[in-house]
């Protein structure tokens, strides 16, 4: 009877492990990986099958190496998790999930990763193992560095959106890389803002670099990203460079500007009036005003883009 009550104890252990583990691999957090797709739908390739398959590969490689780099983040942080008020429940935080099994299941699937980038093309596995080099970077060093920090958010996306461009051998409009990069910019100090008052005097225990901004510093720097985003993303739709990168031209995307303007303004708002900028994927999966803006914005883009197959 008692070993039966062991094996049931050590069985529970170990699925409780795996399920921290997939937690700490935050699988909310790969949302951010969809920007892959961006590529196949503005060069008017998403009824391309071939096309859709390698791009959606993509998606799941960079998704293993995302949640790789999370584990490592975890680990990296564990001392400060341990002091924060909300991440001292993460399952490595906590004691869920011992820091050596974590940090060895995210060697192994590191490998995966970066092996099946190779696979899909050497062009593919070199954007993917700097992708792989820069957030490793940022979880040791650059996210104790003020301004550097963000910059280092942004470039990951923008090696995303590259990614989805190489994995099909298709060329990307170099204004939607400076929109992606002003966009990130907006989220990531949103975030340090919403990070900052949290914490308040305890701020630089939990994150160096958080001693070097101020409420008003962010604030400035929001203005300034804010702003650029919007422009960068308009001129995205009516550039001669955009216009090129579709197979039909069209100047009608710069109708889709509103969208992606409220967007940001219902973002202002619940950063800075519900303090809900601490998580951008949590606000963008939970917000149904958001959600909405988002999918008639992408039902829009669509549309015109594709409006010679549905016609």
């Amino acid at each position: 009877m008692e070993a039966h009550v062991e094996k049931a104890v050590v069985a529970e252990q170990a699925q409780g492990r795996w399920r921290g583990l997939l937690q700490t691999m935050r699988p909310t957090q790969w949302v951010k990986n969809l920007i892959i797709f961006a590529v196949i739908v503005f060069s008017l390739n998403l009824l391309d099958v071939t096309m859709l398959v390698r791009t959606s590969v993509a998606f799941v490689l960079f998704c293993i190496l995302s949640g790789t780099v999370y584990i490592l983040n975890d680990y990296a942080d564990l001392e400060y998790d341990r002091q924060h008020p909300v991440k001292s429940r993460r399952p490595m935080a906590s004691g869920t999930v011992p820091p050596e099994f974590a940090v060895r299941v995210a060697v192994f699937l590191t490998l995966i990763g970066l092996g099946g980038s190779f696979l899909l093309g050497i062009g593919f596995g070199l954007i993917a193992l700097a992708y792989y080099a820069l957030v490793v970077s940022y979880s040791f060093y650059l996210k104790n560095i003020v301004i550097l920090d963000v910059f280092a958010i942004a470039l990951g996306f923008v090696i995303r959106a590259l990614a989805g461009g190489i994995a099909i051998h298709q060329d990307i409009s170099a204004w939607f890389l400076v929109c992606t990069m002003f966009l990130a910019l907006f989220l990531a100090l949103c975030k340090r803002r919403h990070e900052l008052l949290l914490l308040d005097n305890d701020a630089h225990k939990h994150r160096r670099a958080l001693a070097e901004y101020s409420p008003y510093f962010l604030d400035q720097m929001i203005a300034v990203v804010t702003t650029s985003t919007v422009i960068s993303y308009a001129m995205f739709t009516v550039s001669s460079e955009s216009l090129e990168f579709q197979k039909f031209q069209t100047h009608n995307l710069i109708y889709t500007v509103p969208f992606v303007l409220y967007g940001i303004f219902r973002y202002l708002y619940l950063a800075y009036h519900k303090e809900q900028g601490g998580d951008p994927t949590r606000v963008l999966l939970t917000d149904r005003a958001l959600l909405l803006d988002i999918l008639l914005w992408f039902i829009a883009c669509s549309l015109i883009l594709y409006r010679q197959y549905v016609s």
